[in-house]
């Protein structure tokens, strides 16, 4: 099983969003969290331990998840996928962007006999 964990700033709409779109894909665990402080769950060392590969919404979290942890990334991929804050909770244009930008880097899904 692989872990994904998403990353933005306050894990209110847009790491939530990608964590439950990606929930029920199989071969993966997903989990989101925030950088800032007061984010909903907060990214810790113990987080990013369980993760196997890690996407940030935006290049300026890539750059404060590699300054305030860079101790505990040990070489674990980390994705920017380039999404703004411009989005509400599972928007579907903000669902269709995950989709888009994040599958390629996922388990092929089985496809379905009938």
């Amino acid at each position: 099983m692989k872990h994904i964990l998403f990353i933005c700033s306050q894990n209110r709409l847009r790491s939530p969003t990608a964590e439950k779109v990606f929930a029920d894909w199989p071969g993966i665990e997903t989990a989101s969290a925030g950088l800032n402080n007061d984010a909903e769950v907060t990214v810790t060392p113990e987080l990013l331990a369980w993760a196997d590969l890690i996407f940030v919404m935006e290049k300026v979290q890539r750059n404060k998840l590699t300054r305030n942890f860079q101790s505990h990334l040990a070489d674990k991929p980390i994705i920017c996928l380039e999404i703004p804050d411009n989005y509400d909770l599972m928007e579907p244009a903000l669902v269709t962007l995950l989709k888009s930008r994040v599958s390629r880097y996922l388990p092929a899904k089985p496809i379905a006999v009938s």
